[in-house]
């Protein structure tokens, strides 16, 4: 297994510590930010998540730049990222931060190119990520690290980075979803 594929395995690795993190009822105390008390438990939550998220973009310039581009990493890649951003969506539906439907769409989308992703795969294709699927991630991010910071350092000039990027990152969800299917719709057409 090359580095960039271990660093993907390492942002897997970090799904269970950030749920324990955020999960668990420790009681950590809050630091004051303007009128917002951010939870230190939120903050450490938000960290490990924010590492977890920065290993998507390291191991991918690692592979491009050393040409370490493998089939493995092309489908662990986006596998991490789905379980990352899931747990985390999922948490913060518990946490009453986001709507469970947008949740839900989101989640979904993620389950139905997966699962294309193993027909193509079938058909000895492996499609790596394009450009909508890229920002609807980034965004995903966004959101998911401004929920868990209570919109820290936002909050001060009164922006609610937190929804807005949740819906920026839910129109990209449904366009790239819409996008990867529609470009991929010969394997259903073809098939018997």
């Amino acid at each position: 297994m090359n580095l960039p594929n271990k660093i993907t395995v390492s942002r897997i690795c970090l799904i269970p510590i950030f749920l324990i993190i955020m999960l668990v009822p420790f009681d950590w105390g809050a630091y004051t930010i303007g009128n917002v008390e951010l939870p230190i438990q939120h903050l450490a939550g938000a960290i490990v998540f924010i590492i977890a998220s920065a290993t998507d973009w390291i191991d991918g310039h690692l592979a491009r730049k050393h040409n370490l581009v493998t089939n493995l990493g092309k489908f662990l890649d986006p596998l991490a990222d789905k379980l990352l951003v899931s747990a985390a969506l999922i948490t913060l539906v518990d946490l009453h931060f986001v709507s469970t439907w947008i949740a839900v769409v989101i989640i979904s989308r993620e389950f139905a190119v997966t699962g294309l992703r193993l027909v193509l795969a079938g058909t000895g294709e492996v499609s790596a990520a394009k450009m909508p699927g890229k920002i609807k991630m980034w965004m995903q991010v966004i959101a998911i690290s401004a929920y868990l910071l209570h919109d820290v350092p936002f909050n001060l000039i009164h922006i609610p980075i937190a929804e807005i990027s949740i819906w920026i990152a839910l129109i990209f969800t449904i366009i790239s979803g819409w996008d990867y299917f529609w470009k991929n719709r010969e394997v259903f057409v073809n098939s018997k």
